[in-house]
């Protein structure tokens, strides 16, 4: 991305910008393979027995509606630096009557206006490689999960197949770009995303750092041939 703001005021922007397409744009490119994934995080944490949730970066709520409609009697709290892709997840949190188990609420992950271990468990989807500081938001993550609680991240990688690997880049650096430009009208978001992709840690990397932050037990899954993946951890 371009500009001199910080890290944090710039992703803001760019997905104010995208909002309106965002989820059009995000289930046609991944070919809804992005469904598959989050449906594995919600028994995930339902697995985990988690009721009490706080989705990061909640974007246009899909995880958080996903979590509400397959976890019963769970409450979700959905954090969001984009106010406008937080008016789209409110029009389809109301659309599903989930307005008293989803609360949703502009935040910063790097410093949240929650409670000491509030919850049983944090999830975040496609959002953690965005963040400008990757180590203070786990630790402020793990100061608000509960003992014994758990965090669940999902999040693209880069495929250590080689034929894979090419056929992703070709897909994500050339083709991504031009359809999403083509409909959102901001070329430039979707050059950004592959690219953030490209300057994450890889998943051995990622997994050290999400235990330096102190959490334990941390695992992850591949999905779909290495292109994403599925962490969990447990603070203790």
């Amino acid at each position: 991305m371009k500009g001199t703001q910080p890290k944090t005021e710039n992703v803001k922007q760019m997905f104010d910008n995208i909002a309106p397409t965002y989820d059009s744009l995000n289930h046609i490119l991944s070919l809804s393979i992005d469904k598959i994934w989050r449906r594995r995080v919600v028994r995930t944490v339902r697995r985990l027995g988690a009721k009490r949730i706080l989705d990061v970066a909640t974007g246009t709520g899909d995880l958080a509606i996903a979590m509400a409609r397959r976890i019963s009697g769970s409450m979700i709290c959905g954090v969001d630096l984009s106010p406008q892709m937080l008016e789209v997840a409110r029009t389809k949190v109301a659309k599903r009557g989930f307005d008293e188990r989803i609360t949703l609420m502009e935040g910063n992950a790097e410093h949240l206006e929650l409670a000491d271990q509030s919850v049983d468990a944090v999830t975040i989807a496609f959002g953690i490689r965005n963040f400008e500081n990757k180590e203070a938001c786990l630790q402020e993550l793990r100061r608000i999960i509960r003992k014994d609680g758990h965090l669940v991240i999902l999040e693209f990688s880069n495929p250590t197949n080689r034929l894979i690997s090419c056929l992703y880049r070709l897909y994500s650096h050339k083709i991504l770009p031009w359809i999403g430009g083509l409909i959102s009208k901001d070329r430039s978001a979707y050059e950004y995303l592959p690219n953030s992709v490209d300057g994450f840690p890889n998943p051995d990397a990622f997994s050290q750092i999400i235990e330096s932050a102190g959490f334990r037990m941390v695992s992850r899954r591949s999905q779909s041939f290495g292109i994403a993946q599925i962490y969990t951890a447990q603070k203790i």
